[in-house]
């Protein structure tokens, strides 16, 4: 790797033309950019699938050199008291926007971390200050707005990038960094990143700093997950009766990737689809998976709850 700078910066688009997987929403809000008429929006959905960079295409689009002064980025996940909402917000709100474009724009990431208190008082400030600013609020988990805000906002909701698009944000950075990156170090980058854009850019940034040449081996080892055979081989140990290896081996897992149990829960709950057995046994076997998974939220023994599973296998 030639340079050290972050490559979720250095590959984020620039315009709506380089935004990778989101083609319908795109679509709908390159629009409103046009006619220089947005609503307030809300975007819904994970992490890492562009709602953050798609704001800031908004703003880069409509204000062209004067965005950065048009523009207010906040993390509510920081700042989510009523204070922030109050002051910081309302004093950018009220004053005239730079340029042509007659509103400015705020952006609240992770608002659905904003106390209610919060969300009340921002519901008002969105009506007040409509004429002079547009309000982009973004969270992973829309449920957690309340309905007066929700019912202000034009809703977009995004969902993880599909493995072609996911391939395709690989096969640009393979190109411009000059790496080697087979087709199943591809495979499990979007297995362990489950469609998210800037873990996978994270994933092979950290795999090119310790090899040119990636491997799925590399990737597994980089990420800190334990590879899908060396848990199917646990799974079948414990389907055949083989509780006493199938422990060890399940331990030694663990042990040599730094694994906590709720991270092994998830892999062991897809793993299970591959196991040959029959369908409703598997749909036992991931009910199981989910009350485990439950006991470790509320803080049962990681150790005693996977042993537990194993012998619900057996």
């Amino acid at each position: 790797m030639q340079d050290s700078s972050i490559w979720t910066e250095r590959y984020r688009p620039k315009t709506f033309n380089e935004v990778i997987g989101q083609d319908s929403i795109v679509a709908r809000i390159s629009s409103f950019v046009k006619q220089q008429n947005l609503p307030h929006i809300l975007f819904s959905g994970p992490a890492g699938v562009g709602k953050t960079t798609i704001s800031l295409v908004i703003a880069k689009e409509l204000f062209k050199d004067t965005w950065q002064q048009n523009f207010l980025e906040l993390n509510a996940s920081d700042e989510r008291g009523i204070d922030v909402v109050r002051n910081t917000i309302k004093n950018f709100a009220r004053t005239k926007s730079i340029g042509d474009v007659p509103f400015k724009i705020i952006y609240l990431d992770e608002c659905d971390s904003l106390t209610r208190e919060a969300q009340q008082a921002l519901r008002r400030t969105m009506e007040n200050y409509t004429s002079s600013c547009r309000f982009i609020l973004s969270c992973n988990y829309s449920s957690k707005i309340i309905d007066p805000i929700q019912s202000r906002c034009a809703i977009f909701r995004f969902k993880p990038l599909e493995k072609e698009k996911i391939t395709e944000i690989i096969k640009n950075i393979e190109k411009k960094e000059k790496l080697k990156i087979d087709s199943k170090a591809i495979d499990a980058i979007y297995e362990i990143s489950e469609g998210d854009a800037r873990k996978t850019e994270n994933i092979l940034q950290s795999c090119a700093s310790v090899n040119n040449n990636i491997t799925n081996s590399l990737v597994y080892e980089i990420a800190s997950a334990a590879q899908p055979k060396e848990l199917k081989q646990v799974l079948e140990l414990a389907v055949n009766k083989d509780f006493t290896n199938a422990r060890s081996q399940l331990l030694d897992v663990m042990l040599k990737h730094g694994l906590s149990g709720l991270d092994i829960i998830k892999q062991i709950q897809k793993e299970i689809w591959n196991l040959n057995l029959e369908d409703n046994k598997k749909l036992k076997l991931v009910e199981k998976c989910g009350e485990i998974e439950f006991r470790m939220v509320e803080g049962s023994d990681e150790f005693l709850q996977l042993e537990a599973l194993l012998a619900s296998f057996i």
